[in-house]
């Protein structure tokens, strides 16, 4: 193993990460709509509501005002753009290296949450 790829991950690494990113962003952008769509068309019964995740999801935000829709709405978003920026520093090879200490974070760790840029031990340093 070279010295270098202490630095960084490998690319078949990274390829993993991207996979697990994307699937991530999809998610994520579904569930954006359905939050969008139920506090834009709240009572409306379009067809959306045939499916039975928007009916279990309906259901459950009838009691949750648009307000908290709203904010959850802007929560999915910016975690859409902060995996789009993780996509960025694979591209760039940079991924998953802690911006505070420059050490790889953990593998693991980013398998939770893949647009980390902080260690746990520099997340620690914070406290």
């Amino acid at each position: 193993m070279g010295e270098d790829l202490k630095t960084r991950f490998s690319d078949k690494d990274l390829d993993e990460f991207r996979t697990i990113i994307e699937e991530k962003i999809e998610k994520a952008k579904k569930h954006l709509d359905l939050l969008r769509s139920s506090y834009m068309n709240d009572g409306n019964n379009g067809t959306d509501d045939t499916s039975p995740t928007f009916k279990a999801f309906e259901e459950g935000s009838e009691t949750m005002s648009k307000e908290a829709n709203t904010q959850l709405a802007i929560r999915q978003e910016k975690f859409i753009r902060d995996l789009k920026n993780a996509l960025l520093r694979i591209e760039n090879k940079t991924y998953g290296i802690c911006r505070v200490t420059g050490k790889l974070i953990n593998k693991e760790r980013l398998k939770l949450v893949p647009h980390a840029t902080l260690s746990i031990e520099a997340k620690n340093m914070q406290k």
